[in-house]
């Protein structure tokens, strides 16, 4: 593998084709990808190995890396972590991120492509607010409409916001809420197992013979930014891909804004 400048249409470092592309370009970017993903410093054998290439070329790159300072290498250690450019990077492209504009793009595709209707619920101090709502085609509840508040208890948005708010925050919605809205509280123990799986759905919760399911989205910081919601025909025999697709949509959106996944991989 060269280490010039030039365009390649092979594989990089770690296996992937690539074409058309800068091979030097790519290479480095398989280190910063390594450096990136772990949970500490490395040292060079270890992140030769998860690049998949050799001690020298891993040397040799990530020196350079290191003199344009996205990389740093501990002196005592000589073990390698992401350098003051590499954050400064990452810190600016975290400020371009906006979870909710990128969950409503996400959710307009759900819907469009699935047997459910899909939306964006942001938290207000009225409780689950939708911010975004798309009919789907096949399936849709004409009711819900842009700015409207969810309850807090009957609906598997609700449920998941109370998972992950503190509870003074919760209390002070449902105060607002009409008691039309309320139900049971969910116990300690049922929001334990919401954020142990990072998915609900409720089934016949509002209406007969409809379902809704409900993901976070987390921003950079680990807080919830919004929710995903969706609603489907309970009786649909995909209703239970409709779950898995929107579980492969959190697991996909929160590498995008760089928060945590909470949804369990096994699902």
């Amino acid at each position: 593998m060269q280490d010039s400048l030039t365009s390649d249409s092979g594989t990089d470092a770690g296996g992937h084709r690539k074409s058309g592309t800068i091979q030097s370009v790519s290479t480095a970017a398989t280190f910063l990808r390594v450096l990136a993903n772990a949970s500490g410093p490395l040292p060079l054998g270890v992140i030769a190995k998860r690049a998949g290439t050799s001690g020298s070329m891993a040397h040799r790159y990530l020196q350079s890396l290191v003199r344009e300072e996205l990389a740093v290498q501990d002196p005592a250690s000589g073990h390698y972590d992401l350098g003051p450019l590499a954050l400064g990077v990452g810190v600016a492209a975290l400020g371009r991120l906006d979870p909710v504009e990128l969950a409503a793009d996400a959710m307009k595709d759900f819907a469009a492509r699935t047997a459910a209707s899909a939306g964006v619920a942001i938290w207000t101090e009225r409780g689950p607010t939708l911010v975004r709502w798309y009919r789907s085609a096949v399936f849709s509840i004409s009711s819900l409409g842009l700015g409207d508040v969810l309850p807090l208890d009957n609906t598997a948005c609700g449920v998941i916001f109370q998972a992950y708010l503190p509870q003074d925050r919760v209390a002070s919605a449902r105060a607002t809420q009409p008691e039309t809205f309320r139900g049971a509280p969910p116990t300690p123990d049922r929001l334990a197992e919401v954020r142990a799986s990072g998915w609900l759905e409720l089934k016949a919760h509002l209406l007969p013979h409809v379902a809704g399911q409900a993901v976070p989205v987390f921003d950079a910081q680990g807080e919830i930014a919004c929710v995903m919601t969706t609603v489907a025909n309970l009786g649909d025999e995909n209703s239970s891909e409709i779950g898995r697709e929107l579980n492969e949509v959190a697991i996909t959106l929160g590498k995008r804004t760089a928060g945590r996944v909470a949804i369990d991989d096994h699902r």
